[in-house]
């Protein structure tokens, strides 16, 4: 499967970068005007002069002029190459004469441009001998211009570009076709384990089969757009008069295409992450090492917890080395904003000390298990079932419904109910005149009983331990008895336990007193009643 996936990410670059022939000449990432956006009015910056979509020639201006220098020029070489190609002559007349001591070019008797002195000094020489590099440059891109437009080239392009649309169609097929394959037979790990690591390592191996599907379902649709979108520029540079338009596309498209890819590198990152940490767990879990009978249910609870954390540092890291990229992608030297960052990082990591010391507190809490997912904790006055757990804090949900939120940091003492195994702690009324040695048995009987039903044989870890009379208290005699159960299988047990022990109380006889108090009332003490204010 990763060697699909590589083979996709292969041909998705190729398809992307690569451009045709006809269109060498032309860069596949162009230079934007907002490159200058930052200089000066008066600053001298540079531009390139198109034919057909074609670089010629290089010119110079003020920013506030270059713009309109540049099409005035394009525009009077658009109408000379349109008169140039309707006329019979074999060969463009370009001359260059001098007006106020500058070159001036004309073509065909027609005004096409004049070079400065800014224009010359983009090159080595002076302004003549530019004139006379762009008259020469001149000649040759005219004829070019000239065979491009002729019956024939069009009819030679048309062919090229129907090969290449059918290239297209067959590629973007074989692409489909590749995708439901894969799709279809994904493989998932077949890696042996021992029966108490099932269910986890099936858990495993599914999340880690989706975020694989996820890669190269994302993958293939990135490489069909590649596909249609370098298909379709490459048509458009074959013919002179949709060539413009590829450079159009080009220079609008390149921030956003640097963009796409590197959203799509980070995307694919983080999911690649995410299959290999339940890779990794799954390994660890199916040799054997981390797991004993006694520990699965403990380390499903912990395998939870560790993905869970350790996905979200992860993506944290993509996330910011992808931002990174795309500063990087966009032309901004990061250096500068690294070290500034280093020091605000500083200075952020002083105001928030406390947010320092949660991720420090969440790390020890995980790495010595003191509770994970799914684990009934009690924290201060708080406690319930815990629902989520990071770095930074603790929510837990208690019998009343409430999410409850709690720093890391504020977790000093914490008691957890069901870690590894628990207990159901039972004090058992019993009235003061029944037989007590009778209600002991009865008690150690339903116990024993209990342990022994299939259906509850898996959830007593433990033989029921009857410890005996606890106390003497104004309901009766307390008697205590511990059963040792699965986590979180306390309270099911008690309340299973209670139902039977009840009904068997009921039919020996034996009654579960109500709290009661006695009253003394001695007579000799008693005020003597008094007639008339007087006593008798």
């Amino acid at each position: 499967m990763l060697f699909h996936i590589l083979a996709i990410a292969g041909s998705m670059a190729i398809t992307v970068v690569s451009m045709p022939k006809a269109t060498a000449q032309i860069p596949f990432l162009p230079q934007l005007p907002s490159s200058i956006s930052n200089e000066s009015d008066s600053r001298i910056v540079s531009d390139w002069v198109y034919l057909d979509g074609r670089r010629l020639f290089q010119i110079a201006a003020t920013k506030t002029n270059l713009a309109e220098r540049r099409d005035n020029i394009e525009q009077n070489l658009q109408e000379i190459t349109q008169d140039y190609v309707r006329s019979s002559a074999t060969e463009a007349d370009i001359q260059v004469r001098t007006l106020n001591g500058l070159p001036v070019i004309y073509v065909n008797d027609r005004y096409l441009m004049t070079i400065t002195s800014q224009d010359a000094n983009l090159g080595e020489g002076d302004a003549f001998t530019l004139a006379e590099s762009i008259k020469e440059s001149l000649k040759q891109d005219l004829q070019r211009a000239r065979r491009e437009r002729q019956t024939q080239f069009i009819i030679d392009q048309a062919k090229i570009a129907g090969a290449i649309a059918l290239a297209m169609i067959i590629a973007s097929w074989g692409t489909t076709h590749w995708q439901r394959r894969a799709l279809r037979h994904g493989v998932q790990s077949n890696v042996p384990s021992p029966p108490v690591a099932k269910q986890i390592t099936t858990q495993l191996n599914q999340q880690q089969h989706q975020h694989l599907q996820e890669v190269k379902r994302r993958l293939f649709q990135f490489t069909q757009a590649g596909i249609w979108g370098s298909g379709n520029l490459i048509i458009l540079g074959l013919f002179p008069y949709t060539r413009s338009f590829q450079v159009a596309i080009l220079t609008a498209a390149q921030i956003p295409l640097r963009l796409a890819v590197v959203g799509v590198g980070t995307y694919v990152a983080i999911r690649l992450t995410y299959a290999l940490i339940d890779r990794f767990t799954t390994t660890l879990i199916s040799s054997g090492a981390l797991l004993t009978p006694e520990a699965s249910e403990r380390m499903q609870l912990r395998v939870s917890t560790f993905s869970g954390v350790t996905k979200s540092i992860a993506t944290i890291v993509c996330v910011g080395v992808g931002i990174l990229m795309a500063l990087v992608a966009l032309g901004i030297d990061i250096v500068p904003l690294l070290a500034g960052a280093s020091l605000i990082g500083v200075a952020v990591s002083l105001a928030s000390q406390n947010l320092i010391k949660d991720a420090i507190n969440g790390f020890l809490i995980i790495l010595e298990d003191q509770y994970a997912l799914g684990d009934v904790i009690n924290v201060g006055n708080v406690g319930g079932l815990v629902e989520n757990l990071n770095l930074r804090m603790t929510q837990v949900r208690d019998s009343e419904g409430r999410l409850i939120t709690i720093p890391n940091s504020e977790i000093k003492i914490v008691a957890n109910l069901s870690s590894r195994w628990s207990r159901a702690d039972l004090t058992i009324p019993v009235d003061y005149q029944a037989d007590i040695d009778q209600a002991l048995k009865l008690i150690r009987d339903v116990a024993l009983k209990m342990d022994q039903d299939p259906l509850w044989q898996r959830q007593i870890i433990e033989t029921p331990q009857v410890l005996g009379i606890d106390n003497f208290g104004d309901r009766g005699l307390i008697i205590r008895v511990w059963i040792k159960t699965q986590p979180l299988k306390q309270w099911d047990v008690a309340r299973e336990y209670r139902r039977r022990l009840k009904i068997a109380f009921d039919k020996a006889g034996i009654f579960i007193p109500v709290p009661q108090q006695a009253i003394w009332v001695n007579e000799n003490q008693l005020p003597h009643p008094q007639e008339n204010g007087k006593a008798s």
